[in-house]
């Protein structure tokens, strides 16, 4: 029997192999208008061959629970009814294949109101969508970011329940599992990092201080996310800086706290919160780090970071280094990688019955 295509079990949720595609945003949503943030044909057809291909869950790429915390004026959002509607289309259908479905929430922080990817990614203005950014201190990502606008303590309680709100409508959307963002550099992440934040207040400082946003944001989600349904969390397991930045060692300090409030599984990444460092990419480069939080901690884990192949796959979780596996650029080149490893691994997958002729 093969690991990786062993159901999960979550709660009252049953994943039923361990192939996970993680969030990674299409960049391709009206920036503005009524349908400002939904999902529509493209994020269908986009979620939709993952599902016919076999991926046991899916989770949709970073929606902002604001407008301000759209990472560019294209993101994804769920403020308002319009966008639950349009995300029911997607559900239904992941759930229908077997598939289950999950949202990531999140705040873009300093690095929101960006151009998209392939217009080169730059901060934009009002004059193309965009608006000020909000932090957790008036620093700027980098030489080519612009300052943003510290967060007042009111505001950071606007935003928790702006979390809270989000994940009331992901319910009503459909979606079995929610993931929190606090990851690659964006709002959570931010405060997180010593490097990003330098209050002074109950928000800044200590690990106890730096860590309270997260949690709150949390505990603010879990209570009104269903009991039975499972919440992630996902994270940078460090900002690759030697000094004055987050590290593996607060990653598994805050792994267990985050158990503590109810998190279900850690979604384990790296870096993205400070500009120029040197990451020694390669595959699999970052599962040690998924790995490390399982050896010594109780939390689930799932690990990211150019896992393209199915032994690799394989391993990673027959050998306990992570309980599911995140694949990315593979699943964008290749919708059905859970079916062709189902087949290399001498193990089963669903298939569409219009399918059949390919098994």
């Amino acid at each position: 029997m093969s690991a990786l295509f062993e159901p999960c079990v979550l709660r009252d949720v049953t994943i039923p192999n361990r192939v996970w595609m993680p969030p990674m945003c299409q960049y391709s949503a009206a920036p503005d208008g009524p349908s400002a943030g939904a999902p529509h044909d493209w994020h269908f057809a986009h979620y939709a061959a993952r599902a016919t291909g076999g991926t046991g869950l899916v989770i949709v790429e970073a929606t902002a629970v604001s407008p301000e915390g759209r990472i560019s004026p294209y993101d994804l959002g769920i403020w308002n009814d319009t966008q639950v509607e349009a995300f029911r289309r997607i559900t239904g259908f992941l759930t229908a294949q077997g598939t289950v479905p999950a949202v990531q929430l999140g705040h873009g922080g300093r690095k929101s109101s960006t151009d998209r990817p392939w217009k080169g990614g730059a901060p934009v203005g009002p004059d193309a969508h965009g608006w000020r950014a909000l932090a957790p201190s008036a620093v700027a990502f980098d030489e080519n970011h612009p300052v943003p606008d510290e967060l007042t303590v009111d505001g950071i309680r606007e935003i928790v329940g702006q979390f809270a709100d989000a994940a009331r409508r992901a319910l009503a959307a459909g979606f079995e599992i929610v993931e929190i963002h606090g990851a690659h550099g964006y709002l959570i992440n931010e405060f997180l990092s010593p490097h990003s934040n330098h209050r002074t207040d109950a928000y800044g400082g200590s690990y106890e201080n730096r860590t309270r946003f997260a949690l709150e944001v949390v505990d603010a989600v879990r209570e009104v996310w269903p009991e039975g349904k499972p919440l992630f969390f996902r994270i940078s397991a460090t900002d690759w800086l030697e000094e004055a930045g987050w590290s593996v060692d607060d990653t598994v300090r805050f792994a267990a706290e985050l158990h503590e409030h109810g998190v279900d599984l850690l979604d384990v990444s790296t870096g993205g919160n400070a500009s120029g460092v040197r990451i020694p990419v390669g595959p699999g480069y970052q599962v040690p780090f998924a790995a490390r939080v399982k050896r010594e901690t109780s939390l689930a884990v799932a690990a990211v970071g150019l896992i393209t192949g199915a032994e690799q796959a394989e391993k990673i979780v027959a050998n306990g280094e992570a309980d599911a596996v995140l694949l990315g650029r593979e699943l964008l080149r290749n919708p059905s990688f859970a079916r062709l490893a189902a087949r290399e691994l001498g193990a089963e997958v669903r298939v569409p019955e219009q399918y059949h002729r390919s098994v």
